[in-house]
């Protein structure tokens, strides 16, 4: 089973929402610092000329007057004991300039360039807790919104060094939940194992992606687990088998939110099936639209592709959960055959746990009438991708990477102290 359950304690961990919080209005370094936008904060945390965190000569001669002596020899070092321990998280410590930093903290060297140096590496690493080392995700095809507002961590920055809480600041931005608290463990557990320490890295990586706060009750799909699981105060309510998107035709990582119920669908054939000449079976009807090309539909009935339900979440990417008249797909260990939707087994249980069931048996009844059922409260749908997972007792699954996605993220993410890159095979 999943667990994914989160805890939000107001009194000891304020500066998760740090970054959420309105600038400072006074002038000053803070009123500069929170006021950067994103761009600026690239200019000196993620300048490409250097190793990221490393701020060049010409961003440290451009630092205004307002900042000079603003960063403490304690925030400093607190800010090297986050960055000592970036290793635990999965992070490459070298990435925020740590030998510069501790020279200067030994040095006892304060004004400007201290409060350049530090800023850069506060600023990059507090980037990656708040939403992951890789920039670049929808290559991966994952197309979550980002969990921070990145534009507001500078703010997030200026009002914990002001507060004295930077440490505790920058530690808030990590996930603060079962999955993630498991991950790392294990990941620390692991030594020795580079192949195995790289795919949890992966996933470690993966859950700073994800949202901080992904609801009391929600759907939850890990593509390459083969699994849907309906989530409710951090316990798993119910699982079904799924089929998902083959690797030519993967399932994207999305967050959506159901908000239909659609009894005896019919069935759009998307383009992309029709141009690859993957449509099969008969009884569909041909319409030839204003370009010339072709569009087809399905009615609904035994045969439909969609079978007899269909969960509608709306989206740009026309991906659904959906029944299927092929039940046996259920019972194989690989089941990335699907051309991106979801088909879930017993979705009609699904259907009627988020329903309510008040008519849904009567509108099956009736396999050649399309009948929607809007929800009463639209619930959050996660399709993820995690090769390793914790049940509840801290086990971790390893469940296969159907896409190759972990090798892919790796060699984004880079591996900590130059070691060489290596997927476990599990």
């Amino acid at each position: 089973m999943l667990s994914t359950g989160t805890r939000f304690d107001p009194v000891s961990r304020p500066a998760s929402r740090a970054f959420m919080r309105p600038a400072p209005r006074h002038f000053g370094w803070k009123r500069w610092l929170a006021a950067l936008p994103l761009a600026a904060v690239a200019g000196l945390a993620f300048n490409a000329s250097a190793p990221a965190g490393t701020p060049s000569p010409e961003s440290v001669a451009a630092v205004p007057e307002q900042v000079q002596g603003q960063w403490s020899l304690a925030s400093a070092r607190d800010l090297l004991a986050v960055i000592e321990e970036s290793a635990g998280e999965g992070l490459n410590p070298a990435d925020y300039n740590p030998d510069a930093l501790r020279a200067a903290i030994e040095a006892k060297r304060g004004g400007p360039a201290l409060d350049a140096l530090a800023t850069a590496s506060a600023l990059r690493i507090a980037h990656d807790y708040a939403d992951g080392r890789v920039d670049d995700k929808a290559a991966l095809d994952w197309h979550i919104d980002a969990p921070a507002d990145l534009n507001l961590i500078a703010a997030g920055l200026a009002e914990a060094l002001d507060q004295g809480r930077l440490g505790k600041w920058l530690r808030g931005l990590l996930p603060d939940n079962d999955q993630y608290r498991a991950l790392r463990a294990a990941y620390a557990g692991a030594r020795g194992d580079d192949a195995l320490r790289a795919q949890l890295r992966a996933n470690l990586e993966r859950w700073r992606w994800m949202p901080r706060e992904l609801g009391d009750r929600y759907i939850y799909v890990n593509v390459p687990s083969y699994r849907l699981s309906v989530m409710s105060g951090g316990l798993e309510e119910a699982t079904y088998n799924v089929v998902v998107g083959s690797p030519k035709t993967p399932t994207p990582q999305l967050a959506l939110h159901a908000q239909s119920v659609v009894a005896n669908p019919g069935w759009t054939v998307p383009q992309s099936i029709i141009k690859s000449g993957g449509l099969r079976g008969k009884g569909f009807r041909w319409t030839k639209r204003a370009d010339g090309s072709l569009s087809a539909w399905q009615p609904p009935g035994p045969t439909n592709a969609l079978g007899r339900i269909k969960i509608d979440m709306p989206n740009p990417h026309a991906i659904y959960l959906h029944d299927t008249p092929n039940h046996a797909v259920f019972s194989r260990e690989n089941r990335a055959l699907s051309h991106g939707c979801v088909r879930v087994e017993n979705i009609e249980d699904l259907a009627a746990m988020l329903q309510g069931g008040d008519g849904l048996d009567d509108a099956l009844a009736e396999p050649s009438r399309t009948k929607t059922f809007q929800l009463e409260k639209s619930m959050p749908v996660y399709l993820v991708y995690f090769t390793a997972q914790a049940d509840p007792d801290g086990t971790i699954r390893y469940v296969g990477d159907p896409y190759g996605r972990d090798r892919a993220l790796l060699a984004k993410l880079g591996a900590p102290g130059g070691e060489a890159v290596q997927v476990a095979t599990r």
